[in-house]
């Protein structure tokens, strides 16, 4: 800030009193300078923003919220849409695993022995391994959280693998346990040791939610070691436990239900009179009139059809219902912020295409991804499929059906149907060609193990081979010859068959 005329005056006889003048006023002036968000007025009143920590406030509000998104997710349809949108993209037909030791014959015997186990994962006996991921998926968004708890069982069971899972609510977990706890802590029924790990959860043994569970959960919370317990939930601060996705749009979402239930009520109030029969004049009417119905009974409710006469009615007027502007518009912004808020595009959530492309659909498509691709390795694989692997691994070690209780894993997660399938197929294509993707990659991507599939393209090009079948360089044609061809869609010309009529057969 430069000097006025009265710090001049000052310098020529303090020259330092001046200096120091003037830069006490550049001090103040910058501490005055700060954020338009952090400033304190009459347009920020009633802003409560308090410096909590994660875990007080879900502390405070992690049950009702819970509570509440249940309940818009049983009677609200784009509350459940978008839950049903978020786990049909994150789990789909199912994460599934890979045994990667580098050990072939290791690897085999580990990727059977997980697909028997897979069938028989469930503690309930009703779901495979992916069935459960679907349950778990569906309530980790909903509910913000949940449990998995390692179940062993005997070998008598007559299980692949001894070992079952187990899925809990969050509801299960004593959220009234808090406080110290000799070294440690307790964080709303999760124990800390004393360096800040996971050391117990302290569970319900019935869901305090059951009617004959409530009265006896409040005592019966006992501590289960975290090793058995797989705890799903997204981490958006430094918390201990989980809030549901949809939290930032709960009242949204419940605004627009009262929005609607009102639009309703008031067209079938005003579609229930039909017409109402006045007198001549205003003196026959008085200040109240009792308006009756055809039979004479005094009309306290409105019917469908109703025709109302009032005292001394002679002159029918009908009812004209009023025209409303802007619902459309009204709705459609409510589901941009709900789609906003559940993180999940407006056309997902709602179904309406009216207003895309091609070119804006796979641009709103490719972020959405990207959100989905950052679930998948960052929180669902890391905090549920590796910890399950963990335990299967150890259990059929314990079992004697693998020599040792550490095998490497790859998941591969379901693939993203894609927009347009041949634009897609010739960029995989390409990038395996440049060197910049492998096959196993591409493959991955898919969904499905390379391994596999890799070997059903042998098995089946030796049937081909064994009938004297091959394809040839047009791939709607087949020919029997005794010597193998190969199709490169990309340098040989007479693969294009864009042009071609009609398929044809050609028999050498």
């Amino acid at each position: 800030m430069p000097a006025n005329w009265f710090d001049r005056a000052i310098a020529t006889v303090a020259p330092r009193a001046a200096a120091r003048r003037v830069l006490a006023r550049q001090a103040f002036e910058t501490l005055a300078r700060g954020y338009d968000g952090a400033a304190r007025g009459r347009r920020t009143e009633g802003w409560r923003a308090p410096g909590s920590s994660a875990d007080t406030e879900i502390g405070i509000a992690g049950a009702l919220l819970r509570d509440r998104m249940r309940d818009l997710v049983r009677n609200n349809p784009h509350a459940a849409k978008a839950v049903a949108v978020l786990v049909n993209n994150i789990v789909g037909a199912g994460i599934m695993p890979r045994a990667a030791s580098g050990d072939d014959k290791l690897d085999r015997t580990v990727d059977t022995l997980f697909a028997r186990w897979s069938e028989a994962a469930d503690a309930d006996g009703q779901l495979d391994f992916y069935g459960l991921q679907t349950l778990i998926c569906r309530e980790m968004v909903e509910a913000g959280e949940v449990l998995v708890r390692r179940r062993m069982r005997r070998s008598s069971d007559g299980l692949p693998v001894p070992l079952q899972l187990q899925v809990l609510e969050a509801d299960f977990l004593d959220s009234t346990k808090s406080g110290a706890l000799g070294t440690g802590r307790l964080v709303q029924g999760i124990e800390f040791d004393a360096i800040g790990k996971r050391r117990a959860y302290w569970l319900h043994a019935e869901h305090p939610g059951d009617a004959h569970g409530a009265l006896r959960a409040g005592a019966n919370s006992l501590p289960v070691p975290a090793t058995d317990i797989a705890h799903v939930y997204e981490k958006q601060r430094t918390q201990a436990r989980g809030v549901p996705w949809g939290a930032p749009v709960i009242r949204s979402l419940r605004d627009l239900d009262d929005y609607e239930v009102a639009e309703i009520v008031r067209k079938k109030t005003e579609a229930c009179v039909t017409a109402i029969v006045f007198g001549d004049d205003e003196a026959q009417q008085g200040i109240a009139p009792t308006v009756v119905d055809a039979d004479g009974n005094r009309v306290e409710q409105f019917e469908p059809g109703l025709i109302a006469y009032a005292r001394g009615g002679k002159d029918i007027r009908f009812n004209q219902p009023a025209a409303t502007g802007g619902y459309g518009e009204y709705k459609r912004a409510s589901l941009h912020t709900i789609s906003a808020g559940f993180r999940v595009p407006y056309e997902l959530l709602t179904g309406d295409l009216s207003q895309v492309n091609y070119s804006s659909t796979r641009a709103g498509l490719v972020e959405f991804r990207r959100m989905i691709d950052a679930v998948q390795w960052q929180l669902f694989i890391p905090m549920l499929c590796a910890p399950v692997w963990r335990w299967f691994t150890e259990a059929a070690w314990a079992a004697g059906r693998i020599p040792t209780p550490e095998v490497p894993v790859e998941w591969s997660p379901p693939k993203f149907e894609a927009v347009d399938p041949q634009k897609d197929a010739m960029a995989n294509l390409l990038s395996i060609r440049s060197g910049t993707m492998t096959l196993a990659e591409v493959i991955a991507q898919q969904g499905r193990n390379p391994d596999a599939v890799l070997a059903e393209i042998a098995a089946t090009n030796a049937k081909l081979d064994a009938l004297g079948l091959v394809p040839d360089s047009d791939p709607r044609r087949v020919t029997k010859t005794g010597r193998a061809q190969t199709c490169d869609p990309v340098n040989d010309p007479a693969s294009d068959t864009s042009a071609d009529p009609a398929p044809t057969h050609q028999q050498d």
